[in-house]
């Protein structure tokens, strides 16, 4: 499918897709626990950003990875400064600072592998977070100066750090709930 087409079909979708060098497929819906866990972390994001030049997206932002032909849509996208926009999608982001994703079984493997990979190209990504939905733990992935990416994470009790925005999260505070079974 060309790119055009992919977008006049996204146009008149109820559900989204992630295009991929002419592949279409269907995003998966959510369950509750993930939907939940998306959520909280944009809230706590958007609550951290304060007063920086920065703004949290849900997974209704779309993402493009121009060098390698893919439009997604994290979970939770932060862009600061000026948003901008892919030229063959003017409704995508291709400058995200930090983008998150909540793992589920159907995903993680492609989270932690190929979309990874994918992100990676893009020179504005300082911080790639992964939230599980199986245990408490947060993973970050950061950037480095000469252009390698480390790992930090944190389980319960712990907090992780988002240093290109200057805020840490608790890792309680986002699998918080006010309706705890």
């Amino acid at each position: 499918m060309s790119y055009a087409e992919y977008l006049e079909r996204e146009r008149s979708s109820a559900i989204r897709h992630e295009y991929l060098r002419g592949d279409v497929f269907a995003m998966a819906g959510g369950t509750l626990e993930h939907g939940r866990l998306a959520a909280r972390v944009t809230h706590l994001i958007a609550g951290g950003i304060g007063q920086r030049p920065c703004e949290a997206f849900s997974s209704d932002a779309k993402v493009r990875v121009d060098e390698t032909d893919l439009s997604t849509y994290p979970d939770v996208t932060v862009i600061c400064g000026r948003i901008e926009r892919s030229p063959v999608d003017p409704e995508a982001a291709t400058n995200p600072v930090v983008l998150v994703e909540v793992l589920s079984d159907s995903s993680e493997a492609y989270d932690r592998g190929e979309k990874f990979a994918h992100y990676r190209r893009l020179a504005s990504l300082q911080e790639y977070v992964l939230v599980s939905q199986i245990e408490r733990r947060i993973e970050v992935f950061r950037r480095t100066a000469n252009g390698r990416w480390e790992l930090s994470e944190a389980t319960a009790g712990g907090r992780v750090q988002i240093e290109s925005i200057g805020m840490d999260l608790a890792v309680d505070d986002v699998y918080a709930s006010a309706l705890e079974s």
